[in-house]
């Protein structure tokens, strides 16, 4: 089949696992032509196996490299005519711990994936959502970019630096007929949560449950992005969690902190390493 012209089109980094597949997965069920990026081969080969035959196509991309991301979108660009729909922004890690315990390559890893990584990536793709009509960037961010989280806070500051992104960009791209949006969910259940927290038998979605932490099926993110890009708003808190800090955050900040302080030490255990999204 391949890509059909006028076929609306995502771009996908972080598209080898969890919320990136399922994204994918999603659009591609209502007919978008779907651009699969990542570090992980089998993974993104996993996820093109779950979408129609000739209905996506697959980018190894390190996000921190931006030549990777010149020729990654110049080979979509050459599938889909240069045009791309959406650009999913999504690809990034999550690590915890007390800020003077973490490791300086760790810290800059984090900030080279999460942040710099999406920088990149927006201006990597802009002349192609120029180009294309009601194009739109969707970030993800997290519920940790709503408020401050104890032992995630550099985590919690590229997803802040990810949420100011979205909204700068809401503004300065509105005269090239581009959308910026930002996904901001709580904990979704995908791989950055399954594994057992070191030191327990517990996988890290049974830790944050016993917490009182609310884990979505990671089925929730498919049609949270689908009504980002389709509507106004810049953020979309995806879960109840998300909505629910997102409202604490404004109107009862001091329960936000209270609650924080109960849950920093199980948080910090579940994202004790790194996942892609």
């Amino acid at each position: 089949m391949g890509y059909q012209s006028g076929q609306k089109t995502i771009f996908i980094t972080g598209g080898a696992s969890g919320l990136g597949r399922e994204v994918g997965r999603y659009f591609a069920e209502h007919g978008w032509f779907v651009g699969i990026a990542d570090i992980n081969d089998k993974g993104m080969a996993e996820s093109a196996k779950l979408l129609p035959e000739g209905q996506s196509s697959v980018h190894r991309l390190d996000v921190t490299d931006r030549a990777q991301w010149k020729q990654a979108v110049s080979e979509f660009g050459a599938i889909t005519g240069g045009t791309m729909t959406v650009l999913f922004n999504n690809a990034g890690i999550g690590e915890g711990g007390p800020i003077q315990e973490m490791e300086d390559a760790a810290i800059d890893r984090m900030i080279a994936i999460n942040l710099t990584g999406v920088i990149s990536g927006t201006r990597a793709c802009f002349e192609m959502l120029k180009s294309t009509p009601d194009s739109c960037v969707l970030y993800t961010a997290s519920a940790a970019g709503i408020y401050g989280v104890a032992d995630l806070s550099v985590y919690s500051a590229t997803k802040f630096a990810v949420r100011g992104l979205a909204e700068s960009h809401d503004i300065e791209f509105r005269k090239y007929g581009i959308k910026s949006r930002s996904l901001m969910p709580g904990f979704i259940d995908t791989n950055i949560i399954s594994n057992v927290v070191e030191g327990t038998n517990q996988s890290g979605k049974e830790r944050l449950e016993e917490a009182g932490v609310m884990v979505s099926p990671v089925s929730i993110i498919g049609p949270a992005a689908w009504s980002a890009v389709h509507g106004d708003k810049v953020h979309t808190p995806v879960n109840k969690m998300a909505k629910q800090l997102a409202f604490a955050a404004r109107w009862m900040p001091g329960r936000v902190r209270k609650q924080s302080v109960s849950l920093a030490s199980d948080l910090g255990d579940v994202l004790a390493g790194s996942e892609q999204k």
